[in-house]
């Protein structure tokens, strides 16, 4: 394995292979890669470009000759520096920046290296390799062969590699650049940690040669006693039979694929014990075809908006919510499994929550699972946020597949309520268009869910103003505001005056201000928990008198990393507007919350 990345990128041209996304792959045949990993660091990306800057795997793609052979007669570009299996390694999935401190605020290249034997348990079976998420920007090769690339952090994605995989010593190696720039979803700007790296899991998935590559199974939209979907076969011919069952409704039902190897169907049922928090109800599904069957855990519910009120299988609710980031405060580093996952829902579950916003971008798929089984309603949304480059058609194409790549993965489960856009986007025509055509794709991938985005109020002639023309488009008019902390008096928050242009539910998708665990002092003090306290107290009196309100999700359940947040002794690198400090301790705030939210619970019983 020496010199490794040069010669794995020069010796075999680039392999084009389909990815079409694999769902539910924690109910398949896989193989775990998780575990150490070695690397190298690369900020000047010698191992991809020559000194003309030039990729390498390009030049081979373009059929380069002159270069090819003088590589292989001369050997001098061959880098003696590099070899993977005298580097470090790192825990995968796992971000690097708390990983090693060299590489705390380290924005770049980092090659990852992990070596593998595999069996096939039948000769006749496909392989791939599946990635729940890299940060941002990945290359991957596999015995020296390029199978692809993917851009987007939080979403995942996978490669076949059914002929390139041997018994024995295969090597995978990826190139992940967590980079910033001006053009990617999210953009430069964010309020976040860019924690680099595999950070989630990595799995073998093997497959017969005709496999289950999606389905959906839900409710049909507007019918609650119809289950509705389709199921898509890879390599699928027609006329093959699909068998959708569900044991516990007594239902076993055939179909016959179409030319594509797909099915649509819908099946009257009764007796549904419909999904709810109260009553989180999932039913095993299986769903077989002559070579498969594929088990999942699918709860059914009906979600729908008349006029301000959202309603849950028929009844009207209120979202008591919080906003979460993907991240394990006490560990300082991106969550990453169950753990991580329990620990954040749990807090969430005692402050009083139903509901749960998964912010800035689509978050672990053991979180979403975990709501499902937990009884806990999701906003799931991607990282559209403040100011991307609307203009760019690239940059929207990039958005569209970040969106459907999370809607693929995450439309069966019951818990994922709202499909969210965006985050505090200025209004324009052209941000207008970009967000439309997100909404109307996410509308072509799944209709059942609710829409919605965190726009932002303005503030004219008295009264608080929610006007964005993209409400129009949307199901639920969310909106953030930070009253007394960003501007405003705590003193009149109570007395705000608001004029909001829709006559939809109404969610304030975020409220708050920082305090530091532990610093006490008056209810006029920045920084203490008084204040924040009385933050919270004065923002409540003033959202229950809000139009049409009908949820919210504070920012934030606790406390987490954003270089934009130095002030020395205070935030030292840390968001401080958690209701949990990142030593897990709770604020005061905490129980204010806690307990306006048994106060909204009573009043929707």
């Amino acid at each position: 394995m020496k010199h490794l990345i040069i010669k794995i990128l020069l010796f075999i041209p680039f392999i084009a292979i389909s990815q079409e996304l694999l769902i539910n792959t924690s109910n398949r045949n896989t193989t775990s890669l998780n575990g150490t990993w070695n690397y190298i660091v690369d900020p000047y990306e010698t191992g991809y470009y020559n000194y003309r800057y030039e990729p390498y795997d390009q030049q081979l793609q373009n059929n380069n000759a002159a270069f090819y052979n003088n590589y292989h007669t001369t050997n001098k570009l061959e880098l003696v520096e590099y070899d993977f299996d005298k580097s470090l390694t790192l825990t995968v999935p796992g971000d690097w920046n708390s990983q090693y401190e060299k590489l705390f605020y380290y924005e770049g290249t980092i090659w990852y290296k992990r070596s593998f034997d595999y069996t096939f348990s039948n000769e006749n079976n496909r392989l791939f390799v599946y990635f729940g998420a890299i940060n941002y920007k990945a290359e991957v090769y596999l015995n020296g062969k390029k199978l692809g690339t993917h851009e987007g952090g939080f979403t995942p994605f996978n490669f076949e590699v059914t002929e390139i995989v041997k018994p024995t010593n295969n090597y995978l190696v990826v190139k992940v650049d967590n980079k910033r720039y001006k053009e990617a979803i999210p953009t430069i700007n964010t309020d976040w940690w860019n924690y680099g790296g595999i950070t989630r899991d990595v799995k073998l998935i093997e497959e017969p040669k005709t496999f289950i590559q999606d389905y959906k199974v839900q409710l049909k939209k507007g019918a609650s006693k119809i289950i509705s979907g389709y199921v898509k076969l890879n390599n699928g011919f027609a006329n093959e039979e699909v068998t959708i069952s569900v044991p516990e409704l007594k239902i076993n039902k055939s179909f016959i694929t179409d030319e594509k190897g797909t099915i649509q169907f819908e099946i009257n049922t009764k007796n549904i014990s419909y999904w709810s928090p109260e009553s989180p109800k999932l039913y095993d599904v299986f769903i077989k075809t002559t070579q498969q069957s594929l088990k999942d855990e699918i709860g059914f519910r009906t979600i729908e908006t008349v006029g301000p009120d959202i309603l849950l299988n028929g009844k009207s609710i209120f979202l008591r919510g919080i906003s979460i980031h993907e991240e394990n405060a006490m560990r300082g580093a991106r969550a990453y499994n169950d753990a991580d996952a329990l620990v954040a829902l749990n807090w969430a579950k005692e402050l009083g929550c139903n509901y749960v916003r998964l912010a800035h971008y689509p978050h672990n798929e053991h979180i979403v699972k975990l709501a499902d089984k937990m009884g806990m309603m999701v906003w799931e949304e991607i990282p559209v946020y403040w100011t991307v480059d609307f203009a760019n058609e690239k940059t929207l194409n990039n958005a569209k597949n970040q969106l459907g790549e999370a809607i693929t993965r995450d439309k069966n489960r019951a818990a994922i309520i709202i499909w969210s856009m965006a985050n505090e986007t200025p209004p324009s025509d052209v941000r207008n268009t970009f967000l439309k055509n997100l909404i109307n794709h996410s509308k072509s991938l799944d209709d059942t869910r609710l829409l919605s985005a965190a726009l932002e109020k303005h503030y004219k002639d008295g009264f608080n103003i929610v006007d964005d023309e993209i409400g129009n488009y949307l199901d639920i008019v969310a909106f953030n505001q930070y009253t007394g902390w960003y501007g405003g008096s705590l003193e009149d928050a109570p007395n705000a005056k608001w004029n909001i242009k829709f006559n939809k539910p109404v969610v304030v998708s975020e409220f708050g201000g920082g305090a530091l665990q532990g610093l006490h002092g008056t209810k006029n003090e920045r920084w203490t928990e008084e204040y924040q306290e009385y933050l919270y107290e004065q923002n409540l009196k003033m959202i229950e008198k809000i139009p049409n309100i009908r949820g919210t999700s504070p920012w934030i359940l606790n406390d987490f990393r954003s270089p934009k947040r130095v002030l020395p002794g205070i935030q030292d690198g840390w968001n401080r507007k958690g209701l949990i400090s990142n030593h897990g301790i709770k604020k005061k705030a905490f129980f204010t919350m806690q307990n306006f939210y048994k106060k909204i619970e009573l009043q929707y019983q």
